[in-house]
């Protein structure tokens, strides 16, 4: 049974252990700016799903600057009618901790 205890510790140390969606600064971030308030990560809400921007950018190299920009002036018609409203709180680096974590979904 420690010894168990002790693999399990391990791989969460290195980082091998599955790991939730949800987790990590980027979450975190998501929720503490209201960003789940719109959106989710499996299913479309007021917003897009983020596993459906991350599908709609896969291959594009400029995707987390662009998404950032997207994130922080906001916009609409890319995903429908209602439009996502600027973010001009969030710092550049917060921006692109979003994108990033977005388009890793």
């Amino acid at each position: 049974m420690k010894r168990s205890i002790l693999i399990a510790a391990a791989a969460l140390s290195l980082g091998l252990a599955a790991t939730p969606a949800w987790s990590g600064d980027a979450a975190d971030l998501a929720r503490a700016k209201g960003c789940l308030g719109c959106h989710d990560i499996n299913v479309k809400k007021v917003g897009p799903a983020y596993k459906a921007v991350a599908e709609k950018y896969k291959g594009d190299a400029g995707a987390a600057d662009k998404l950032a920009a997207k994130i922080k002036k906001g916009g609409a018609g890319v995903w429908g009618k209602t439009p996502m409203p600027p973010q001009p709180g969030l710092s550049d680096e917060e921006a692109h901790t979003l994108a990033k974590w977005v388009l890793a979904q």
